[in-house]
């Protein structure tokens, strides 16, 4: 598939959500998101954005907006992605995309946004959290983020796989976070 073709299909989706689409090199991936899968990346965004309030960090959602580059021949949108402080403009890239592997795709999305050029990309996969940070042309596996290090990726872990629902789940991790002692 062609890059003007990538476009096209783009545009005939226009801003609708439910598809998304991964382009590398003229290779297209068209998935549709599940129930589960929407639920688990709701449930993480909602802990996320919780947390950030919480520990006073500003952090700027930026949805599944389509992040592409003709030159590089990339394109796809995260299930969510992040500014750290603020964005200056529209050409800038996130600075984290999130990722909640549900099944595996035939594009390597890490080489994907490796060539866009996000500096964070975290996955939510087998009931973990886990950060890959870019280095040059490719992404490292990190223990913890480097964007934002003070997050406890362990109660997020454990919020995320909980029986609570998902406004209970950021009731306890507001409560979790009132009840630490300051750094």
């Amino acid at each position: 598939m062609t890059w003007q073709d990538y476009l096209r299909l783009l545009e005939l989706r226009g801003d609708a959500g439910g598809v998304r689409m991964t382009y590398l090199d003229g290779e297209l991936e068209i998935m549709t998101p599940s129930l589960s899968h929407e639920q688990l990346k709701k449930r993480l965004t909602r802990l996320l954005e919780a947390w950030s309030e919480e520990a006073g960090v500003d952090l700027e959602g930026a949805g599944s907006w389509t992040l592409r580059d003709e030159w590089k021949k990339r394109g796809l949108e995260p299930d969510e992605c992040y500014f750290v402080g603020t964005r200056a403009s529209e050409e800038e890239r996130p600075d984290i995309a999130v990722e909640v592997v549900w099944t595996h795709g035939g594009i390597d999305k890490l080489a994907v946004y490796a060539g866009l050029g996000v500096q964070e990309v975290w996955w939510w996969q087998d009931g973990r959290l886990s950060f890959r940070a870019l280095r040059s042309e490719s992404y490292e596996t990190i223990p913890r983020s480097e964007l934002l290090p003070a997050l406890d990726s362990e109660l997020i872990d454990r919020l995320m796989v909980t029986e609570a629902t998902q406004a209970q789940a950021v009731r306890d991790l507001r409560a979790a976070m009132r009840s630490r002692p300051p750094d």
